[in-house]
């Protein structure tokens, strides 16, 4: 399990380049990385691998001890967290624009934690570099390590100083890393300024992420881990979704991404609205976008203790929630108040229950079976004078359930009769809001080649 690998802490002031080498040592670009300061602000956690070495990377956002309150103050907050949670820490300067009194301030703060700690030049290639790394002996924190995270540069010395520190840790056996269940994947997604990193923090008892009034806080996707139950569950808090057209600045579609990238990665999405302003337009676009993803997605209606007349008010959006998007009927409808904490205990059991109709299996037979009551109730209409005969339904995967459907003709099946049998799986087999899919096929018709000898001849 992750808990059984070092903690590695990535720390430094702002703009020197951590979350650089915090995704090369993750081997992919998970955090977002731009020229401007200050652009992480949760800490992110992923497994990495330095050598042969597995690690637990932690990204933090660059430490600023000016006296401040808010924002500034909560990502403060988390680095020194993850600082104190970490086996090693790995603290990085800028080689090229040399020490700043903040560096010195850094260093004294790492001194007092007690945490090992590795200090890193970073940018440290070529002639322009060598000054400040120099420079960096005077910290008093051992032998700097000149690298470029950028480059790659310098890894064969960052490895053996993390050796040392650590010793090798002992690799787990083939047998425990198959036996290890791997974690329930849900993505918290919704418009800015929903309540999505407040839920995580109120559902996991915790303040793990940054929240404050204003929009726009969260910027990458960050992962939970998180246990319920006796189950792993890994939540990924994403930053807020607004209409494509207002998204000008770069560092907005960057976060943007990263929250599509979350959707994909996710199993089970959990779309939060706000109750005073239910399913807007964009609203609307997150779950057709989940949806269309194959992801079962359940709908969390925040706020809900300023709804006066709740009853009347949950009829009414259930009642436009399927009538704009009909495809997903069913989906589970979560009214919550995190304030209050009124309802958070109805979310996981919901979710828990949609996981399992998502990777549900069906036996064959019984969807033949079911297959000819539908035919018989509603056989499918005639094209051209000529009726297509359904023969053979048969799952062939889960995650989301995908079904083929054998017929004589199939390219001429109307895709109103494609939509009749799905919705038909979903009410006989109790999958109600889960993305079904279709594919069509027909079979081979035994008797082409006697009608096209020349086709015969071809073939053979």
């Amino acid at each position: 399990m992750t808990e059984n690998l070092p903690r590695i802490a990535v720390v430094g002031r702002p703009n020197v380049g951590k979350s650089t080498l915090f995704n090369r040592l993750a081997g992919k670009p998970l955090a977002i990385v731009d020229d401007r300061p200050g652009v992480t602000r949760d800490r992110r956690e992923a497994r990495g691998r330095l050598g042969e070495l597995e690690l637990m990377l932690i990204d933090t956002a660059g430490y600023d001890d000016a006296e401040r309150e808010g924002l500034e103050a909560e990502m403060r907050a988390q680095t020194e967290m993850a600082i104190e949670e970490a086996d090693l820490c790995l603290f990085m300067v800028d080689a090229r624009s040399g020490l700043t009194p903040l560096d010195q301030t850094f260093a004294d703060l790492m001194r007092k934690s007690g945490t090992p700690v590795i200090l890193l030049a970073n940018k440290a290639e070529g002639k322009a570099g060598e000054s400040g790394l120099l420079e960096s002996y005077s910290l008093g924190l051992g032998e700097p390590i000149g690298l470029s995270a950028a480059h790659g540069d310098g890894m064969g010395d960052l490895y053996q100083a993390v050796v040392e520190a650590l010793g090798r840790p002992k690799r787990r056996r083939k047998k425990d890393e198959a036996e290890e269940e791997p974690p329930l994947r849900i993505a918290v997604i919704g418009r800015p300024n929903a309540g999505k990193s407040t839920l995580i923090n109120t559902l996991i008892g915790e303040d793990r992420l940054i929240t404050g009034p204003e929009a726009g806080i969260t910027r990458d996707a960050i992962s939970v881990d998180w246990v319920w139950d006796g189950r792993r569950v890994r939540l990924h808090d994403t930053a807020g979704l607004r209409k494509r057209g207002k998204v000008k600045d770069r560092l907005e579609r960057m976060s943007a991404a990263d929250t599509l990238r979350a959707v994909k990665f996710a199993e089970v999405v959990l779309l939060l609205v706000d109750a005073e302003h239910p399913l807007e337009k964009q609203d609307l676009h997150l779950a057709d976008m989940a949806y269309k993803e194959g992801r079962a997605v359940a709908l969390a209606i925040s706020k809900f203790d300023l709804v006066k007349n709740r009853t009347a008010y949950l009829k009414e959006i259930k009642l436009e929630f399927e009538r704009l998007l009909p495809q997903m009927t069913g989906a589970p409808l979560l009214p919550i108040s995190t304030v209050k904490k009124k309802g958070l205990e109805d979310i996981m059991p919901a979710l828990t229950k949609l996981h399992a109709d998502w990777d549900a299996k069906i036996k064959t037979r019984d969807l033949n079976d079911w297959l000819q009551e539908m035919v018989e109730r509603h056989p499918p209409p005639s094209v051209a004078g000529r009726r297509i005969r359904p023969r053979y339904l048969t799952q062939t995967k889960g995650r989301p359930p995908t079904f083929v459907l054998m017929c004589s003709r199939g390219y001429a099946l109307p895709e109103s009769y494609k939509r009749y049998l799905i919705n038909g799986i979903r009410e006989a087999f109790e999958m109600p809001g889960i993305p079904i899919r279709l594919i069509v096929k027909s079979g081979k018709n035994p008797y082409a080649d006697r009608k096209n000898p020349d086709a015969r001849t071809k073939r053979t």
